[in-house]
């Protein structure tokens, strides 16, 4: 038990590190989100499994994680749409 808890400890920091220092596309971002999304899910399946509890709450988590994860691919296929590329430093604030 905890083997997995530290293999799920490894995959967060992982993904937070990406997070950090991928930041010049967009699509980079994404990925490590949701890597960050997935560690969590394995933490929370890994918690409701040691107290016995059942598993709705995780259909409710993957619900919300697949919702955030079309958001952001729309998002993204919008941003390539009008700019033409995912690079951060390319699109205009103003």
């Amino acid at each position: 038990m905890m083997m997995n808890l530290l293999i799920v400890l490894i995959m967060y920091l992982a993904g937070n590190m990406i997070f950090v220092s991928k930041h010049k596309h967009l699509l980079i971002v994404l990925l490590s989100l949701e890597f960050i999304v997935l560690s969590i899910f394995f933490f929370l399946m890994m918690y409701l499994m040691m107290i016995d509890n059942n598993m709705y709450m995780l259909m409710v988590f993957l619900v919300f994680s697949v919702c955030e994860g079309v958001l952001g691919l729309s998002i993204l296929v919008s941003m390539i749409r009008t700019h033409g590329n995912d690079y951060f430093y390319s699109y205009n604030l103003i």
